[in-house]
């Protein structure tokens, strides 16, 4: 059997240079792990997702980083819905993730095609002590550094993804870790997405690192997932009135700004919005 095409978007930007880059494949029926996770290694993005199909009105996607799958990617998502629109028309789309089926409608009222994600239900849980104790340790960070308004936790969109939230904004661009200790930790404690590092910049603007080594790549640019945990987050603690909106800007320390844009209910999944534009092969 031939290669699939393979569609190479960066999501969360309007710039090919910006944003999360993922690889796209649309027609994927003939893939089998094997072959998903090599071409996954091969184009050496932080996911590739894969559609494999269609189950009722729902398509089946899976979504591989370079070393494993991944059991929902968020920037992946708004890169695929974006392709499938650019080819079919906007209108909403579902995909039938390996979390749960994920709704996505698209729009293109204007020169992009803008793409917006429902999660998963979300859910937040304790962040054991000990863990967080190591976890800080890895990042060169005390419990001083946090923002004592925002208590860390591990919150779940799709992906879980512990939640820390750092008070000064020096820190927050200063701090270095290991990629080897940092992918180690999460490996132990099954974290698959991202561990997400915050400031509030703003009323209602966050700025966000989100850890993410695996390979070459150290910090996600853009984390859909990550985002919709941060909307559960803040609405399972109290810290928003919903319905609430927030804007997160990431990127900037890896020098791909993508900005993400969350809404959250009162109840049901969060709303993650975006565009995607595709990157030049050559």
């Amino acid at each position: 059997m031939s290669e699939p095409e393979i569609l190479r978007y960066a999501a969360f930007t309007e710039d090919p240079a910006g944003g999360n880059p993922a690889g796209v494949v649309l027609d994927a029926s003939g893939l089998d792990d094997e072959a998903m996770q090599r071409i996954a290694a091969e184009v050496d993005y932080a996911e590739t997702a894969f559609v494999l199909g269609v189950e009722g009105a729902a398509r089946r996607i899976r979504y591989f980083s370079p070393i494993a799958e991944v059991p929902f990617c968020g920037h992946a998502t708004i890169a695929t819905a974006v392709a499938l629109a650019e080819r079919e028309g906007a209108g909403t789309f579902r995909f039938a993730t390996p979390v749960g089926e994920v709704v996505i409608e698209t729009d293109a009222s204007d020169e992009r095609v803008h793409a917006t994600f429902t999660s998963v239900d979300p859910a937040v849980e304790a962040f054991d002590d000990v863990i967080l104790d190591e976890v800080l340790n890895l990042l060169h960070l005390t419990r001083g550094d946090l923002d004592d308004r925002y208590p860390p936790r591990i919150a779940f969109a799709g992906n879980r993804h512990p939640v820390l939230v750092l008070a000064d904004a020096t820190v927050f661009d200063a701090f270095t870790f290991s990629p080897v200790a940092v992918r180690s930790i999460m490996d132990s404690q099954g974290w698959a997405g991202t561990i997400s590092v915050l400031h509030l910049v703003g009323e209602t603007t966050w700025e966000a690192r989100n850890l993410f080594p695996v390979g070459r790549i150290t910090e996600d640019p853009a984390t859909g997932s990550a985002a919709a945990a941060l909307g559960g987050y803040l609405r399972e603690l109290g810290l928003v009135d919903p319905p609430a909106e927030v804007v997160i800007h990431q990127g900037r320390h890896i020098g791909r700004p993508s900005v993400l844009a969350v809404a959250i209910p009162a109840r049901g999944g969060i709303r993650v919005s975006g565009t995607a534009v595709a990157i030049d092969a050559a």
